[in-house]
């Protein structure tokens, strides 16, 4: 266009250039009021954008907050976050399986002369039902959330503490790779997590907690590493909820029909006692805190080695998960599994520790229960009970077991890792 028909096409709109002509619709008194029912009844686009950016911002609000932006950033240090997850994973996976778990007990404590009287899985937890209904399949439960919760959280937590300090202590092998690790880690608003030969990358919020449970700084631990941490932590965990977990045997097989316990409390007209009388009766009557402790030794000979196997079978099949997988997140499937081969390896291996735990934590109940057997140590424990009871004595409910801990494990370990993730800030 020339100049001068640019300044007509100012001047006059008839010069303006016709680059898009779109016929006007007739105005009809009939069609104007169909259009304004329509617009009436029809939502409003910018009154739903408004209210979707109103809400959106409020939240965006309370996450701004100072004290809750605080607040998030001390649930997301990883100290924090594994006590968090590590509780919650511990109460639903024992909830989870309560039936089977109350099941294992009462076969660990049945003596040699209890025969008959619960025998098979289908069997018993038939057997439970009818003698107390569903109540019978959660006895105990309530204890055991109790108890699992500060039990889990300490046992996580404690192996997040000695896997960074594990690592401080040994060289770095790759300190120029690592260094750039650092720096782009640093430099970068997505965080880029490198890994050893078997891991690669991730990259946004999981690049905090990294392609591993125990790698720290990109760096995983060894076998053996993992075995001692998790042995720690297993011991500081029974250390800090011993006297709970003995209260729980006690009241799992208070109305079970072993021995005389079932008629026993029959006989003296009154409900079984809770969680404080319990407690209170052990302390009065059985020593006081030795009461509450007895039975700890093969507690911890068991479960020191017990958690050191689950976490290294379970960082081993993750790590092999991830590489096979290209260098992916496991699918919470995949994590399923891994979660339920580590419980169960490792509870085989060390079920015979739990077999004396439960044992040595009944054995001092009242005489008239009629519990069977008496152990002076356990040296004598196991030699009395192989020699009564045959070697497999030392493995009586591990099928009952099994069946608790496969899916105890796969829901333990998945939900620590979803709860741990949806801490990450």
């Amino acid at each position: 266009m020339s100049e001068q028909q640019q300044q007509k096409s100012q001047a006059d709109p008839v010069f303006a250039p016709s680059t898009v002509s779109t016929p006007q619709p007739l105005s009809h008194p009939h069609h104007n009021n169909i259009n304004n029912i329509n617009n009436i009844n029809k939502p409003s686009s910018s009154s739903s954008s408004s209210s979707s950016s109103s809400s959106s911002s409020f939240i965006q609000s309370i996450l701004s907050n100072p004290s809750v932006d605080r607040t998030r950033q001390l649930l997301s240090y990883p100290t924090v976050s594994s006590f968090l997850a590590g509780g919650v994973a511990g109460a639903v996976s024992r909830t989870v399986v309560s039936p089977f778990e109350r099941m294992k007990i009462i076969f660990q404590i049945q003596g040699p002369g209890a025969a008959g009287q619960y025998q098979g899985v289908i069997p018993t937890l038939k057997k439970m039902w009818a003698e107390e209904g569903w109540r019978g399949f959660m006895r105990g439960n309530g204890t055991n959330c109790i108890r699992i919760f500060p039990y889990s959280a300490v046992q996580f937590s404690t192996y997040t503490v000695l896997k960074s300090y594990i690592v401080t202590l040994r060289p770095v092998v790759n300190s120029q790779h690592h260094n750039h690790h650092i720096s782009s880690t640093t430099t970068t608003t997505t965080t880029t997590t490198t890994t050893s030969s078997s891991q690669t990358e991730l990259s946004g919020p999981r690049a905090k907690i990294a392609s591993s449970v125990d790698n720290v700084g990109g760096r995983s631990l060894t076998t053996p590493e993992r075995l001692a941490a998790g042995s720690i932590a297993g011991i500081a965990s029974v250390a800090v909820t011993y006297p709970l977990d003995i209260i729980r045997t006690r009241l799992s097989i208070q109305t079970a029909s072993i021995g005389n316990l079932r008629a026993h409390y029959a006989a003296l007209g009154v409900a079984p006692p809770g969680i404080m009388s319990v407690g209170r009766q052990i302390y009065a009557v059985e020593g006081g805190w030795r009461g509450l402790y007895r039975g700890i030794i093969p507690t911890t000979m068991g479960v020191a080695p017990y958690v050191g196997i689950n976490f290294a079978v379970y960082e081993w099949l993750r790590e092999l998960l991830v590489s096979t997988n290209a260098g992916k997140e496991p699918s919470a499937l995949e994590k399923l599994g891994a979660g339920a081969a580590a419980g169960a390896v490792a509870q085989t291996l060390t079920y015979p520790f739990d077999v004396l735990r439960r044992r040595f934590q009944v054995i001092s109940m009242d005489k008239s229960a009629g519990i069977g057997y008496h152990y002076s140590g356990v040296g004598n424990a196991l030699s009395t009970i192989v020699r009564t009871e045959g070697f497999w004595g030392l493995y009586k409910g591990l099928s009952a077991n099994l069946l608790k801990v496969v899916p105890s494990m796969a829901a333990s370990w998945l939900s620590f890792e979803l709860v741990k993730d949806w801490l990450a800030y």
